[in-house]
């Protein structure tokens, strides 16, 4: 079993935060309408891609009829409708859609993960409960070894992404977030990289549009440089 798969296996059985277990049983037991004859996933999500990845992406946490339906981040909603087909795009994933977790996607020299594993109400993870799963984005900042560039989906990412680096002694300044917005962080660190989530309130009122958010994705491939 590789170090990923170590990882995946211990965040599908955390059980670290009362709430948020409760809230996904409930879910995959209500389920939603449209998705009656869906077997939800109802655990923790697992992060997606390969130790040797060079882009790192992140995101807040899974959306309770998203990921906490399929078992694969931002797969199933519109956030991940609107991220895998940038990623395409941009060439880091073979299909510009994620349906279901055996419907053929694979990332290229990408890994995707969220600073909270499991789907919180009202999309609002509590302190304690990001603090509950940092220790799963330290270990994921040390198994990462290629990265050359960070994105950052959200001021929350953007923010808790800088405490685990802090967290894993380096010495990080004081940043402002803002879109597109690129942080130089020493040779010894990936390029970090600021976007807008692409959520729906986002996406729909125009505040992070396709071409803003491919530009994002331009940003990585030059700091990969390939």
């Amino acid at each position: 079993m590789s170090s990923v798969e170590i990882l995946s296996q211990d965040i599908i059985s955390c059980t670290r935060c009362p709430r948020l277990v409760e809230w996904c049983r409930q879910v995959a037991i209500q389920k939603k309408r449209e998705y009656r004859d869906w077997d939800y996933w109802g655990k923790p999500i697992p992060p997606l891609g390969r130790a040797d990845a060079k882009l790192l992406v992140v995101g807040l946490a899974p959306a309770a009829h998203g990921g906490t339906r399929t078992g694969r981040v931002f797969t199933g909603d519109s956030s991940g409708d609107f991220l895998f087909a940038a990623l395409h795009r941009a060439g880091f994933a073979n299909q510009p859609t994620s349906r279901h977790r055996d419907d053929g996607l694979e990332l290229i020299d990408a890994y995707i993960t969220a600073v909270a594993r499991c789907a919180p109400p009202a999309n609002k993870p509590t302190p304690s409960e990001l603090a509950a799963c940092q220790p799963y984005l330290l270990r994921e900042i040390e198994l990462l070894t290629e990265l050359r560039a960070v994105i950052c989906l959200g001021k929350i990412a953007f923010d808790h992404y800088l405490a685990a680096l802090r967290k894993a002694g380096h010495t990080i300044p004081r940043l402002e977030f803002g879109h597109a917005r690129v942080h130089d962080l020493g040779s010894d660190l990936p390029t970090l990289i600021a976007s807008y989530h692409p959520s729906r309130q986002n996406t729909n009122t125009g505040r992070l549009t396709k071409p803003m958010f491919d530009a994002v994705f331009d940003l990585a491939r030059k700091s990969i440089g390939s």
